[in-house]
């Protein structure tokens, strides 16, 4: 089931990519993006009394208030869908969705742009919406565990008490981990204080603060690298040891410690990631490796270093994609100002597989 949901979400991803530009409004939004999402949940789009559209929400004094969709199962409305055009930052324009959601009855809502897909319940206060969602669903970045949350909002697999379980957990781990991002980029004194007096038996001055606090951060970037090494060594099946890049050079606390020259950035994964759904079109996950070095982040064929498809340069402020439909010596590179642009090559990414068959 899974497996079927992932295939057909990175379908619409490709179908968002290559027809944004062409949609103006956000009835066409609704239309191209949000409906075919709709069906991927297993809903009947054209059953009006399963999916209706602009359904009529009578807010206190204002009557006549639309909810573009209110998905219903079983006769009982389940969730409540907002739509924004695809350019807008859904996070953003909840305070519609807000005052739809009471007057619904439904315990769940959705604000979407037809790419990014925000789910809210009622976690803090009975009958009225959170401020911020408990899942957010984006189609360029599709994991495990999203797919594993988004087959409980199926037709076939909705369950009202096992996502109202799952919700809260959701909600509270993505505020620890961001707290827990703060603190890797910027250690706060309460984190240093707390790891260093475990060990450090004397009074922590403010010169000792300074120190101890370049030193987490050293601690953290270390063991982060290490981890990040590890898995992709093993996920990404790369065959030779991956060092590892960062922007700021830290030196090891211990000098025994090798510190890695590079690591694959966030931006890079992501990238690979949307490569990989263009290629999978036409090709195997199987035959589609990826290699990274200290310049850029190779993907090729069949883990072949004679069979480039494309490279990012993402170690600048600038950031491209290398093309080689031309041929493996004659790579071209094409300046990127968002990931989303990778789609407009692609046409090119697939033609370089013709080069080598």
């Amino acid at each position: 089931m899974e497996a079927e949901i992932k295939l057909k979400l990175e379908q619409l991803h490709s179908r968002v990519d290559s027809l944004k530009d062409q949609i103006n409004t956000e009835e066409a939004t609704k239309n191209a993006f949000v409906m075919p999402f709709i069906q991927i949940l297993g809903y009947d789009i054209f059953n009006p009394t399963e999916v209706i559209p602009e359904f009529i929400c009578d807010i206190g004094t204002k009557k006549g208030e639309k909810i573009d969709y209110v998905i219903k199962k079983d006769g009982e409305p389940i969730l409540i869908i907002e739509c924004k055009h695809w350019k807008e930052n859904v996070d953003a324009h909840n305070s519609q969705l807000h005052r739809y959601y009471h007057a619904s009855k439904c315990r769940f809502g959705v604000l979407t742009n037809g790419h990014t897909y925000n789910f809210y319940a009622d976690l803090e206060k009975p009958n009225i919406m959170d401020d911020k969602p408990f899942f957010t669903l984006d189609l360029s970045n599709l994991k495990e565990t999203s797919l594993k949350i988004l087959e409980k909002f199926t037709k076939n697999g909705y369950n009202l008490e096992g996502i109202l379980d799952s919700a809260e957990g959701l909600k509270y781990i993505k505020a620890i981990r961001n707290e827990f991002e703060k603190e890797l980029k910027d250690p706060s004194d309460e984190i240093v204080k707390l790891l260093v007096n475990r060990f450090y038996g004397k009074p922590l001055t403010a010169s000792r603060m300074v120190t101890f606090k370049e030193y987490t951060q050293k601690a953290f970037s270390n063991s982060i690298n290490e981890s990040i090494n590890f898995r992709l060594k093993n996920a990404l099946n790369i065959n030779e040891t991956i060092p590892t890049k960062s922007n700021k050079e830290l030196s090891p606390i211990d000098e025994n410690i090798e510190t890695p020259k590079f690591i694959t950035t966030e931006e890079e994964m992501e990238g690979s990631q949307i490569i990989k759904a263009i290629l999978r079109e036409i090709l195997p996950a199987s035959r589609i490796a990826f290699r990274d070095t200290q310049s850029y982040f190779g993907i090729l064929l069949d883990d072949n270093n004679r069979k480039p498809i494309c490279r990012l340069h993402f170690n600048s402020s600038n950031k491209y994609i290398e093309l080689f439909s031309n041929g493996k010596d004659n790579g071209e590179k094409k300046l990127l100002n968002t990931l989303e642009e990778i789609y407009i090559y692609k046409t090119e990414l697939l033609n370089t597989l013709k080069n080598y068959e």
